[in-house]
């Protein structure tokens, strides 16, 4: 299965004729649907909706259709109705008109403050009129279904490209690990040659009395505690172990976006272990390193599905 990614965007548009409907001898305007779906990342997945009046009923609907085919996501979904010649204003039926008339006389007698009616409200409770008839059952969920194909197709596009981002990361840290590998041995040896120096430097101060074997002792209790307290074998290997994981999900695709965001908090907690071990600069650098890349990939893996 691909790797998807929780953002993406798309639209698409159904024009309606509306030939040989008339009203009042006047021609009912072709009109057009557009509809838009918009996805960024969450948690969860979190639907919305901004439709018109006309289409709140088929909410149900595409937040169905919806929920069917995406797992996670802020997905916004907006429709919006217009006619197909919007900068043509048609005339007003002078039925409608009266009838607005009626109504207004109607609500004056009872609220004689009320404001009245401008020409951009008397126009667009016309218009309103003439749209109502209109069904839309059948257009709507199948425009939406062109856009969620749509929006799957950008998503998986754009999730390709971060398991790629992903997978090079994946290959910088395992080129970092292996460089910190054969340091451990140097360090410890290192070590074990400055107590050499320091015994013999004692052994000097003795003139050559043999030292007590608590001394002695010491000596090699502090070597061993060091040896001990900068070996970053199991935290190394731990990180391969997360990587491989992270390598294996990303290959496998699906809904890995939650195992991700967890593998990187651990593949963290190890570079942090490895640098409070640090016993020497380069050690220290390969953590930092260590830390940014993963820090690039923890930012990406938040828009992982």
């Amino acid at each position: 299965m691909p790797v998807y990614s929780m953002t993406g965007y798309a639209s698409a548009q159904h024009g309606t004729s509306a030939a040989g409907a008339e009203t009042e001898g006047r021609a009912t305007p072709a009109r057009r649907l557009g509809l838009e779906i918009r996805s960024v990342n969450s948690r969860f997945l979190d639907l919305s909706f901004r439709l018109p009046d006309e289409l709140r009923a088929m909410e149900p609907a595409l937040r169905a259709l919806l929920t069917a085919r995406l797992k996670r996501g802020k997905v916004e979904v907006r429709a919006a109705l217009e006619n197909e010649d919007s900068n043509t204003l048609q005339d007003p039926p002078a039925r409608l008109l009266q009838r607005l008339n009626s109504l207004q006389d109607s609500v004056k007698s009872w609220l004689p403050n009320a404001a009245p009616l401008s020409v951009a409200d008397a126009l667009r409770l016309c218009a309103n009129a003439h749209s109502g008839n209109e069904d839309w059952s059948e257009a709507v969920p199948a425009l939406a279904e062109e856009a969620l194909t749509a929006l799957m197709s950008a998503r998986e596009r754009e999730g390709k490209r971060l398991a790629a981002m992903l997978l090079d990361r994946l290959k910088q840290l395992r080129a970092l690990a292996e460089q910190a590998v054969p340091m451990v041995p140097l360090l410890v040896e290192q070590q074990r040659q400055r107590f050499m120096e320091r015994w013999k430097e004692a052994m000097a101060l003795t003139d050559g009395a043999t030292l007590p074997e608590a001394a002695r002792d010491r000596a090699l209790t502090e070597a061993t505690a060091f040896a001990i307290r900068i070996d970053v074998a199991e935290e190394i290997t731990r990180l391969d172990s997360h990587l491989e994981e992270i390598e294996r999900l990303l290959k496998k695709g699906g809904e890995v976006g939650k195992r991700l965001d967890f593998l990187i908090q651990e593949l963290h907690r190890e570079a942090n272990t490895l640098g409070s071990k640090s016993a020497a600069l380069d050690l220290t650098r390969i953590s930092v390193d260590m830390k940014v890349l993963i820090e690039q990939m923890r930012e990406q893996v938040q828009n992982i599905e």
